[in-house]
């Protein structure tokens, strides 16, 4: 039965019931996720109707699927994304970690500390936020830490420290019963951080006055400082309107099956930032954005409530992610929502354009690949690159590139280990036995091409364990670089056939771009070998010189080089016990002699 014929039968027998349903490729992948109200009339859409280019991809991707019923359509939205996270298919949208914002945080303690975190967790603290970067966050924490004496130290010191002296601490180290004092300075700092500064301006401004009435004008300076912090803070963010309440609001566009989702803080009245994902769909747009906002609200903290467009559906967001949702429909709050549309509207439409032509030629770029050395279809390449300096700390790495787009998730280092001094060929022969021998006996996905970092040499290498010691019939090839260390030549299967390829063509600047890569990714984790072994060599032989004691001296003095030069007094100043800094300067010294 062909793979039409076996879909065909499996969606006959798709029930009318809410759930998840699972898109598979030719090698048991999981492509794609999506939930739906009704399973039989949505999955049976992908194979009906007309489809744009890029869904038409995503559709002869697929050669199976697997449905999940569920009670109701919020259980299929809350499985879908347990599922995300599981398979993380190529299709899917999934956020990532840069769209968790920095936040202020102040923390649960008897005596808390405000602290700048991207970590959102359920432990009681106050978050305040989010902040645009770290120095919008760190900004705000110097001025408060200025204005409000809260404790800074982390642990608890035995004694009073500078803090303390310079008036940023109440000192509860040493100090007792300063509960209420503390409770009265958090307060505050809440106050602050959701807009409510007109009445410290005010008493900043009186102090100021009477400083300066008494002469005191190196005080007087600094509240006009403070004043002038403030202000400025508070007049980087936009007033939008009066209503206090703390929500955002999302504006979405779609076009030529892309979508990009406008997202607005409003913190205090005021727009502190905004968010723009711009990303392909494949399934419906509502669909999408529900998804999206359950998604980002994994990572960002919770406003009282957000604006949505007409097109989800309110109740399953409100339930899914615990939050006050509403569709405006007139008035400001409608057009906060029009303005986050229209925002949406004009970055899709900037960004499409290049978007479209970057796709375009990236497309171009396998295809001509593809025809050039006759191998159909051409998906995903794996090139591999041997790295060392004289034989030193030989390793080896190899990069994954799906559909002319880097899968870094796919990446994978290699040491050296059966090959001894200076020898690509018996490397290249290594690696490339451990990689395919690992993939063949764990049933896993193979290349649609191989390509070695290297000449003739390194190719034949390759060949031999692919087709005499492994049996395989994968298509190798080999990049030759040229005297300058640029790719020159691609030599492809058995004799090493020269590709002719135009320098300038899509599939020129693939290879290149493939061949830098994966150079890159070698070299680096070369380095991080020998600096580790370096590290190694000359501290691990010390007593008392553990793996914290390594990393608390490098990171003091910064390199290898300075540590070498320091002296017993700096050892000291490190951090390290007197009789410790003696035994770490003699052995440094003795090193630095030989």
């Amino acid at each position: 039965m062909s793979h039409q014929e076996h879909i065909k039968a499996k969606l006959s027998l798709l029930p009318d019931e809410p759930g998840c349903y699972l898109h598979k490729n030719q090698f048991g992948e999981v492509i794609y996720v999506g939930k739906a109200k009704n399973l039989k009339n949505r999955v049976r859409s992908y194979f009906t109707g007309a489809h744009d280019l890029k869904t038409e991809r995503l559709v002869a991707d697929i050669r199976d699927f697997e449905y999940i019923i569920t009670a109701s359509e919020l259980e299929a939205l809350l499985l879908e994304m347990t599922l995300i996270k599981k398979h993380d298919p190529k299709y899917n949208i999934m956020l990532k970690d840069d769209k968790s914002y920095p936040y202020l945080k102040i923390t649960n303690e008897t005596y808390p500390r405000l602290i700048t975190t991207r970590k959102l967790k359920k432990d009681g603290g106050h978050y305040f936020g989010p902040y645009p970067n770290a120095y919008a966050a760190n900004e705000t924490k110097r001025l408060l830490d200025r204005l409000y004496p809260l404790r800074k130290c982390q642990p608890m010191p035995k004694k009073l420290c500078l803090y303390y002296h310079i008036g940023q601490c109440l000192g509860p180290c040493e100090i007792p019963n300063l509960e209420n004092e503390q409770k009265e300075i958090v307060s505050e700092i809440r106050r602050f951080l959701s807009g409510e500064t007109k009445d410290l301006v005010q008493s900043l401004q009186e102090k100021m006055s009477s400083a300066a009435e008494a002469m005191e004008f190196e005080r007087a300076g600094e509240l006009r400082d403070q004043v002038r912090a403030i202000e400025s803070i508070m007049n980087k963010q936009n007033m939008i309107t009066a209503d206090l309440t703390s929500r955002d609001v999302f504006g979405i566009y779609v076009d030529k099956g892309w979508m990009c989702v406008q997202v607005f803080f409003l913190r205090g009245g005021k727009m502190i930032e905004r968010d723009v994902s711009l990303f392909p769909i494949y399934g419906t747009a509502a669909e999408e954005l529900e998804s999206f906002i359950v998604q980002f609200y994994e990572k960002n903290i919770k406003p009282s409530e957000i604006y949505v467009p007409p097109l989800v559906n309110q109740m399953l967001l409100k339930e899914a992610i615990g939050l006050r949702v509403h569709v405006p429909v007139r008035g400001s709050k409608r057009k906060l929502l029009d303005l986050a549309t229209k925002n949406a509207e004009n970055a899709i439409g900037e960004r499409f354009e290049l978007i479209a032509r970057d796709e375009k030629k990236t497309v171009q770029a396998v295809q001509e690949l593809a025809d050039a050395i006759d191998v159909h279809p051409l998906s995903r390449i794996e090139i591999i690159d041997n790295a060392n300096i004289q034989g030193a700390d030989a390793v080896s790495a190899l990069v994954v590139f799906e559909d002319g787009k880097p899968l870094k998730k796919e990446y994978r280092k290699f040491k050296i280990k059966t090959v001894k001094g200076p020898d690509d060929y018996e490397s290249m022969r290594e690696i490339v036995r451990r990689r395919y021998r690992r993939l063949l006996l764990e049933g896993a996905r193979l290349p649609d091409l191989v390509l070695i970092d290297g000449g003739l040499g390194q190719l034949n290498a390759a060949l031999e364990v692919i087709q005499d010691e492994l049996g395989l019939s994968l298509p190798v090839g080999s990049l030759k670089k040229d005297d300058k260390h640029r790719t020159s030549q691609l030599l492809f299967g058995e004799g090493g056939q020269l590709i002719e390829l135009h320098p300038r063509s899509s599939a020129f600047y693939l290879l290149q771009r493939m061949q830098d890569e994966v150079h890159r990714f070698a070299i680096t984790f070369h380095r991080s070998l020998r600096s580790k072994g370096m590290t190694r060599s000359l501290l691990d032989d010390i007593p008392g010189v553990g793996p914290k004691r390594r990393q608390q001296l490098i990171r003091h003095f910064g390199s290898m080089r300075s540590l070498k030069k320091a002296n017993i007094e700096q050892l000291t100043e490190a951090g390290l016990p007197t009789k410790l800094a003696e035994t770490v300067a003699e052995y440094l010294s003795q090193t630095n002699e030989e």
